[in-house]
């Protein structure tokens, strides 16, 4: 962008001046003192602060003398409505805490209010954290959309297929037409986008899983999976269907460029090798896979060979927070440990992750993801003038070490805003409450009474 000199600024809808910026996109840069200039919902120009201030005039200016301004980050892996189970169920066996308290209270809880006012207070404990885009896999997808909608934010709403019924469906051709007849309603809204989300291996059968592959195909959507989560789903497999899942996976068609594999715990070197050759996506989800006792995943050998990695929070049913600050410091201190190499998965490294390969990952990275001029306007600062942040010599290595999501301040979507000054916008919090206290007396009584 040129103004010739003596040239009127150009009028503009926000500029936003701050200490730092991190584009994510060119690799480990640190921008000082600059502007980034938003019309219409998307980054128009990107520019030190002087050349700014000559060359355009904001309808909104933001002067953030003491931030970093960065891409929105993309939670890859959450089932949002589960925050009304967070810590529901803790410190238990996975198959204890899925077997005799999860999946009681969803039998006894799952609706179409469950879901929307579980992803509403998801979706706003997200924009706090600094997240503006989400990657879900539950039920009613309708509902979801509509309080993903209400927040603002970006949503990559899964199209869940299990062969056994729930309150949502009776068998995986049910949850395959509702979850499409939702897509093909919500084809219109610009923040929402949907993924075919077989639930896991174990839970869908090899008839279902070729017509997903079938249909991935067809209408271009990324695949949404658990994969290789924990040792018992590879016995699991090993026992029903010879081969482990990955394998089997592979045998029907599903390894390309639109799978994203959750977990990815149990990784043997030739099946990372597998999962570039196909061009597939992890969604590493190190507090969970933590919480869980699952293991650690082999983000060291998945880097060294190319492998794509984006973070994700889980549920907060077995996290317990939706807060990609968290996952980021996770994965880099697990890498680093793992490896013995304390230059494992550094600090710039993690913000990709958090950011540009979860984009790219949903298909989205034409429009998310790092901080390019034509792409929306998916932003958010962190403060670091707080004492307790202070000094702060490398901004990058600060996010991942040291600020946490409390120290997010400003959170735009397209453009819009959503979080000022570490408040919601059109949000008032006493309303966040009553749906949390609401539900927390609903599943506490029916809990108590068997």
């Amino acid at each position: 962008m040129t103004t010739p000199e003596n040239t009127p600024p150009i009028s503009i809808d926000l500029v936003i001046d701050a200490r730092w910026i991190i584009p994510v996109e060119p690799n480990d840069t640190v921008l000082e003192h600059h502007s980034l200039i938003v019309k219409a919902g998307r980054i128009h120009d990107l520019l030190p602060t002087p050349e700014a201030a000559a060359r355009y005039t904001g309808k909104e200016h933001r002067r953030l003398e003491n931030h970093v301004l960065l891409p929105g980050l993309v939670n890859l892996h959450t089932h949002a409505a589960m925050t009304l189970l967070r810590g529901y169920a803790d410190d238990l066996h996975l198959m204890a805490w899925l077997q005799e308290h999860i999946w009681p209270a969803e039998a006894r809880h799952l609706s179409p209010d469950f879901v929307h006012d579980g992803t509403l207070l998801a979706c706003w404990e997200m924009l706090r954290g600094g997240i503006t885009c989400f990657n879900d896999m539950y039920f009613f997808p309708e509902d979801a959309a509509r309080a993903a909608l209400a927040a603002g934010i970006r949503a990559a709403l899964g199209i869940t297929v299990l062969e056994f019924p729930s309150a949502y469906g009776t068998h995986a051709q049910d949850y395959l037409d509702k979850g499409l007849q939702a897509r093909e309603k919500l084809q219109g809204e610009p923040l929402i986008s949907f993924c075919l989300a077989p639930h896991a291996p174990y839970t869908v059968a090899d008839t279902t899983f070729e017509l997903i592959a079938t249909l991935a195909a067809d209408l271009a959507l990324p695949i949404h999976i658990h994969l290789h989560e924990t040792m018992d789903e590879i016995a699991s497999s090993l026992e029903q269907h010879g081969v482990r899942p990955l394998e089997r996976l592979q045998r029907l068609g599903l390894l390309n460029h639109r799978l994203i594999a959750v977990h990815a715990v149990h990784l043997h070197d030739d099946e990372i090798s597998l999962l570039v050759k196909s061009g597939c996506h992890v969604a590493h989800c190190p507090t969970s896979n933590m919480k869980l006792a699952s293991g650690i995943a082999p983000v060291g050998n998945m880097l060294a060979q190319g492998l794509s990695i984006g973070l994700g929070t889980d549920g907060a049913a077995s996290n317990n927070r939706l807060d990609l600050f968290q996952e980021m410091r996770h994965a880099a201190l697990l890498a680093k440990v793992a490896g013995l190499d304390s230059a494992l998965l550094p600090a710039h490294q993690a913000l990709r992750m958090a950011t540009l390969e979860g984009a790219r990952a949903l298909g989205l990275v034409h429009e998310i993801g790092s901080l390019k001029i034509g792409k929306a306007a998916d932003l958010i600062a962190v403060e670091m003038d707080d004492w307790i942040n202070q000094p702060c010599f490398d901004p990058a290595s600060h996010l991942v070490y040291v600020t946490g999501r409390e120290s997010v301040s400003h959170v735009w979507v397209n453009g819009k805003s959503r979080i000022d000054n570490k408040k919601p916008i059109d949000c008032p919090h006493d309303m966040l409450l009553k749906i949390s206290q609401m539900w927390q007396n609903t599943l506490s009584s029916q809990s108590a009474r068997g």
